[in-house]
């Protein structure tokens, strides 16, 4: 059975994300045709969603989760569902997972096995290992087969959240004879064709019916303004994998013609500090420029009601955080954070004798101009001149904006650990989050994890803004699709398929 229900619901983690525009929330009106297809633009390059890297692209892990499941799957609603295992139960101490996997025969004859799906499972770990996914998995202890059907996953220590990491696209299970779907996919032309495969076939009981009543999906890669044009005139059904910097495409879409649907996913959506030098050599200099910015105006221009910016590394109220790290500057206003700011940037100039300018990268689209202006404009207001950089190599600050895996404090660490976000780390913070996770009990756990914040925190390397922006665009009369807190849309419901 799933573990306590508020973990499988992270969208009731936070509030609602709500797009407004002359006051009014956008809705959709009239029907898709019921063609038996639904047609989806993901926003993005081919290389991206069909990409087979060890940690994959949110575009391939759509298309990894709809053809390889694991032992568990998200459902629509970012819940944890059965995959290939029919079941499971947790031990009372928290650190075994049981699973029992689902009997069906594989293409060559040969009935589906737990030392099969063990040594899939090895294997996805072992290649998950130097990635920012494989450090979260370092809770694994052992992965065993039991029986013939059932598999154990034991754990260094508790870890609320961690079927979240076993429902993760790259930890499908990859078998010799085939994937074990829920869905098949062939490409054509540039476009992934995806059909669900008979109940039968996964070891379930038999639908009447089948063809009938479930629809076939079509992927293609579209850039952003091909993708939004797309859905205006009708040709697609979906657009999936908008992100901050594409916002204002929808928004200026055909609104008679769909809804957008806007994610609250938990994740990081802020600036990394790239090439600490000059001005940006000293910690109190980097967090002068954190002091400076206005994060509830900063995306007022994109019309978004719910979204709440934050000065923490960590989201507030995860399994891992005991409360001692808060928001900074609480009491101060941002006209006084920022004379704070700018008094430093005077000393700096005064002692160099040098203006100070620093390059923002951003991606491309009208959402991150808004953003560079916002920015800009408050960095001006402490006396710093912002340009935007051509490229990434060039620039001083970085955005980083990636959604969480799993509900919890070390997710958020691990993403800065030095082996994979050099120079943006701290190798204190590493060694604490390391220590975390043999602690002896979830009080002493949450203690070094809070540490860890805290030494990330006092490098100003990562300048945090607020949580990460995901919008989608549905047409009425689409079923299967439904926001949620890992801003994760899997393809199999959109099926229709009742099992």
């Amino acid at each position: 059975m799933p573990e306590d229900a508020a973990l499988l619901r992270p969208h009731n983690m936070r509030h609602a994300l709500s797009l407004v525009l002359a006051g009014t929330i956008l809705t959709g009106c009239g029907a898709s045709a019921d063609d038996g297809v639904v047609d989806i633009a993901y926003i993005g390059t081919a290389a991206s969603l069909f990409s087979s890297d060890a940690e994959l692209t949110p575009g391939a892990q759509m298309m990894r989760s709809a053809q390889r499941q694991g032992l568990v799957r998200f459902n629509a609603r970012g819940e944890v569902v059965p995959g290939i295992a029919e079941r499971w139960i947790v031990t009372d101490d928290g650190k075994s997972y049981i699973f029992r996997i689902t009997e069906f025969d594989l293409p060559d004859g040969e009935r589906l096995t737990a030392r099969a799906v063990r040594d899939a499972l090895v294997d996805a770990v072992e290649r998950l290992e130097g990635t920012s996914l494989g450090l979260d998995l370092q809770k694994i202890q052992d992965i065993r087969a039991m029986t013939g059907r059932v598999i154990e996953i034991r754990l260094r220590s508790p870890m609320p959240g961690f079927l979240q990491l076993v429902a993760q696209p790259e930890l499908g299970i990859a078998l010799r004879e085939a994937d074990p779907g829920p869905m098949v996919a062939v490409l054509e032309e540039g476009t992934a064709i995806l059909r669900a495969i008979p109940p039968e076939s996964r070891g379930l009981a038999q639908q009447e019916d089948w063809e009938d009543l479930t629809s076939e999906i079509r992927v293609s890669a579209l850039a952003p303004r091909d993708a939004a044009r797309a859905f205006a005139q009708g040709e697609v059904d979906l657009v999936l994998g908008g992100r901050m910097e594409t916002l204002p495409l929808a928004i200026t879409g055909a609104l008679s013609r769909g809804t957008v649907r806007l994610d609250a996913p938990l994740g990081l959506f802020g600036l990394d500090v790239v090439r600490p030098r000059d001005f940006l050599a000293l910690p109190a200099n980097r967090e002068a420029l954190a002091m400076a910015i206005d994060r509830p105006a900063l995306v007022q221009q994109l019309n978004l009601a719910g979204w709440s910016g934050s000065t923490r590394i960590v989201a507030d109220g995860l399994p891992g955080d005991d409360d001692t790290v808060g928001e900074r500057w609480e009491n101060s206003t941002i006209e006084q954070r920022q004379a704070r700011a700018a008094q430093r940037v005077r000393q700096w100039q005064q002692l160099s004798g040098e203006p100070v300018s620093i390059s923002i990268s951003l991606p491309q689209g009208p959402g991150a101009d808004i953003i560079f202006d916002a920015l800009s404009g408050d960095f001006a207001a402490i006396g710093i001149t912002a340009r935007r950089a051509t490229s990434r190599e060039e620039a001083d600050l970085v955005l980083r904006d990636k959604v969480a895996r799993f509900a919890g404090a070390r997710w958020f660490l691990n993403q800065f650990n030095c082996e994979i976000s050099a120079p943006v780390c701290s190798e204190d913070a590493d060694y604490l989050v390391q220590l975390s996770l043999d602690a002896a009990n979830p009080v002493e756990e949450a203690s070094y994890l809070s540490e860890a914040e805290q030494a990330l925190t006092a490098t100003n390397l990562y300048i945090p803004l607020g949580s990460p922006i995901r919008w989608s665009q549905v047409r009425a009369g689409v079923d299967g699709f439904s926001e949620n807190g890992w801003a994760f849309h899997p393809l199999f419901p959109l099926t229709r398929a009742p099992i």
